[in-house]
This record gives C-alpha cells, sequence and structure tokens, in this order.
C-alpha cells in the first residue's frame, strides 16, 4: 500500500493523496447507519486528465476507487467496503458553462445544487432536483436523485443531457449530446445515471434547466385519515392541474415537529403542495384544488404566495428530519424509501403504520405522494442489537411489501449496502444483464465495489 500512495503523489502532488486519519474517518462513511470502513488514503483530483491518470493506475494494480462528493447519501454508496482510493471530487467545482438559449448548464461534479441555482439565477433559470440535502451534482447523478419536485419536473434521469465519464481502464467518453432529443444508439444517460460509481467516474455534467416561474404558491392541507389524504392527491393529479410538489406528513411527524418548533399545527395527516406558473392560470389552478380537498374531507386549507409566508407554511416538512433527530439524543435516523404504482399508495402507507404501531421503534411516514415514493423515519441506538435487528425487519418488511405490488425497493436513494440483497429479486433475469455491462466495462471490479452488484 505504502508503494501504491508514493505513486500516487509522484502521478500527481503530496497535497493531493492523503492518509490523514481524520480525512480517511471523514471519507469512510456517509449519512446512513451502515458500518464505516476507512479508505486506504483520499485522493483530490482537479480536473479529467489526473481522474484519467488515477483511474489507469488504479486499474493496473487492482485498487477499488469509490467516488465521492459530500458523502450526504442515505445507503452506504461511498463506504469504501474493500478499502481503496476514496476519489474525492470537491475540488472539480466549476460551472463551465450556461447555455441559456437552450436551456442547458454544464458543470464538473463537485458543484452543488445551490450553487449552481445561485449562478443560474442571474439568467432567470433554476435546476429542478431537490432532493433535500445540498448534495453535489455528480453525486445526485450517481444515484439519480429526486426530491419534492419530481412530480412536475422529473427526476435526474430526466436531466442529464449529456456525461463525460473516465472508464475503469482511463477511456474517456460522452454518453449524450446537446440536442433536446435523439434515437441514435443505446440511451447511454441512462445507463449511466444511477449507477453509483460502478461503472466510471464523471467528470462533466450537461444538465437541463428551467426558466423561473413567474408565480410561485403554497398551500397545506389537512384530513382526517391518510386514506383520504391519498385520494385527494389522486384527484388533483386527474384532473390534470400542474402541481409542482406535493408532500404527505402523517401525524405522528406533525406531533414531532410542534414538538420541535413550538407550533400548535392539526396532528393530522397533512399534504403540503406548491404550485409554478402564472398569475391567471395559478387562480384558476388553486380555486380548483380547493374544490377537489374539500370533497375528500380536508379539514383546512391555506394558500400562500408571500416568499417568507410560503417558507414558514412549508417549515414542518422541512424540519421534519430535524424534529426526529432531536426528539432522540444519542439515537441514529434511519430513513427507509420505496416506491408502489401510485393507485397501491394509500395502502401502502396504511399497511405501513401498522407495522410501525406493533413494532417497539418509534417510526413517522413521509412521502412524495405524486410520484408514490414514500419513507419512514426511525431513530435507533446502534449501540441496542434489538432495536437496529427491529429497524432492518420492518425495513425488510416495507420493502417486500413494495416489490409485491409491482414497486421498487428504492425511489430515490439508491441501492448502495443497503438494497444490495433485493436487486436480484427486484430484477430477475434483468439483474445478470446490468452485472454483464457492469464486467464488461470493469472487468477488474475496481470501480466501488459491493455496491448494486454482489460478488
Amino acid at each position: 500500500m505504502n508503494q501504491y500512495i508514493e505513486d500516487l503523489r509522484n502521478i500527481l502532488t503530496d497535497e493531493q493523496v492523503t492518509v490523514n486519519e481524520t480525512l480517511l474517518e471523514q471519507h469512510s462513511h456517509d449519512e446512513s447507519y451502515h458500518t464505516p470502513h476507512l479508505p486506504d488514503a483520499v485522493i483530490y483530483p482537479k480536473d479529467t486528465a489526473e481522474v484519467r491518470a488515477v483511474m489507469r493506475y488504479a486499474n493496473d494494480h487492482d485498487i477499488p476507487v469509490i467516488p465521492f462528493g459530500l458523502g450526504s447519501s442515505l445507503e452506504g454508496h461511498v463506504v469504501p467496503v474493500k478499502g481503496g482510493i476514496s476519489l474525492d471530487m470537491t475540488l472539480m467545482n466549476q460551472v463551465l458553462e450556461i447555455r441559456e438559449n437552450d436551456f442547458l448548464v454544464k458543470v464538473q461534479p463537485g458543484v452543488t445544487r445551490t450553487h449552481l441555482n445561485k449562478e443560474l439565477k442571474k439568467y432567470g433559470l433554476f435546476f429542478s432536483v431537490d432532493p433535500g440535502a445540498d448534495a453535489t451534482l455528480g453525486g445526485m447523478a450517481a444515484t439519480n436523485a429526486s426530491g419534492t419536485t419530481s412530480v412536475k419536473y422529473g427526476i435526474m434521469r430526466d436531466q442529464v443531457r449529456d456525461l463525460e465519464v473516465v472508464l475503469a481502464n482511463g477511456e474517456v467518453i460522452h454518453t449524450g449530446s446537446l440536442a433536446t432529443k435523439s434515437s441514435s444508439g443505446i440511451h447511454l444517460n441512462g445507463l449511466f445515471v444511477g449507477s453509483e460509481g460502478t461503472l466510471g467516474v464523471f467528470t462533466e455534467l450537461t444538465l437541463k434547466v428551467y426558466g423561473i416561474p413567474e408565480v410561485t404558491m403554497a398551500g397545506r392541507a389537512t384530513f382526517p385519515t391518510v386514506e383520504q389524504a391519498v385520494s385527494a392527491v389522486n384527484g388533483i393529479m386527474l384532473a390534470g392541474i400542474p402541481i409542482a410538489r406535493i408532500e404527505l406528513v402523517d401525524a405522528e411527524s406533525i406531533k414531532k415537529v410542534n414538538q420541535f418548533m413550538d407550533k400548535a399545527y392539526d396532528v393530522r395527516p397533512t399534504l403540503f403542495l406548491e404550485f409554478h406558473g402564472n398569475f391567471a392560470g395559478l387562480e384558476q389552478d388553486v380555486q380548483f384544488a380547493k374544490e377537489i380537498v374539500s370533497d375528500f374531507g380536508c379539514g383546512d386549507i391555506q394558500f400562500e404566495m408571500d416568499s417568507k409566508a410560503r417558507n414558514a407554511l412549508w417549515e414542518a416538512r422541512h424540519n421534519l428530519a430535524y424534529a426526529f433527530i432531536h426528539s432522540a439524543p444519542g439515537k441514529k435516523l434511519m430513513v427507509t424509501d420505496v416506491s408502489v404504482p401510485l393507485h397501491e399508495l394509500s395502502n401502502a402507507i396504511l399497511e405501513t403504520r401498522k407495522k410501525v404501531e406493533l413494532s417497539k421503534v418509534e417510526g413517522a411516514i413521509v412521502g412524495h405522494v405524486g410520484d408514490g415514493n414514500y419513507h419512514v423515519l426511525f431513530m435507533i441506538d446502534l449501540q441496542n442489537d434489538e432495536e437496529v435487528r427491529e429497524a432492518k425487519r420492518l425495513n425488510e418488511e416495507i420493502v417486500e411489501y413494495a416489490l409485491s405490488k409491482g414497486g421498487t425497493c428504492t425511489g430515490e436513494h439508491g441501492v448502495g449496502i443497503g438494497k444490495l440483497k433485493y436487486q436480484s429479486r427486484e430484477h430477475g433475469a434483468a439483474y445478470q444483464v446490468m452485472k454483464t455491462i457492469k464486467y464488461a466495462l470493469d472487468p477488474n471490479g475496481i470501480m466501488n465495489p459491493g455496491k448494486i452488484f454482489a460478488d
């Protein structure tokens, strides 16, 4: 190991290759509950040429390489389970080009979404994908991130027009073009987005961006039951109302927010909604939405257009994770992530609520209900084996239910370590096709081993 560290320092510089214990520890984990593992070294490349040099050396010497953004992932994606190189991309953090007339932007992988939106605002544009964390765009593409806005704008895969990728052998390829659409060849953007660093290292991303809407209006609606809230969502979507965000927070979660923020929100299942558009159109959409939710027993609905009032209205949803963390000092937040067909969502959430109430682990449910994706938040003591086992058991039951209904084991967090064991069950024979592609591109298995693909 000492020899390859010295070789890499000769390829790059001493400052770009470190074995500092603190930095190794920082790169041994993400935000998940999964067991950390130290890398052998952390490397900070500054450009594509340096990434190529590192990959060629690593491939020749069978050294694992794990691309690393900010470590905000939730399923152990960046944990170096077999040691090797943690390839930290944060020095590659430039917005390279804004093509405002094409609604495109070219960035390096270390650019964060808030940094990008700050630059885009000067042009009247914004990047739509909002996973909550201020993640890097390279990491968001690697996990196919989505979030609250996906119901209107789509997920990360829908925004990627082209990727510059350094393959395991150091070869550089581009996966797309600048064209709005193409029927040429196999869709490589779709192949690489969501591959979690197992197929190559992203060094540039060309992304779709949008015009900032003239008006944004937010709403909060409460319901007697989760079933009525979810049914109201289906009603809004069937009506064709172009809603930008629609989130469910269950009663238990509202209770936690009230305690954390000293609020007095109704402790009922609550929908948080947001509409983007122009004044005339939004006035009609909001009125129509009010009529629909009233048909499903909505007890109270509020709408706000002023930015401060909108932020205040959304605060319960945005502060939910912090409310749970604050309620259980010393415990770790574990978040599940599944998606089901829309018509199954109400039953899935109700079944999940029953399972949580029968367990010894406290949990709450939130969901991007416009696209069938929901999460359960658990606070667990990692030193308490019984709590950990119970949380994992519940997670497995939630996943198995989703798969039995034609859903997926992960709607947006990705596979990483936590969802690896479900891949064969979910994909069947297609999983072997994925593995064939993986080992065609990475025959030595150096790219983020232990993620997505079982040995």
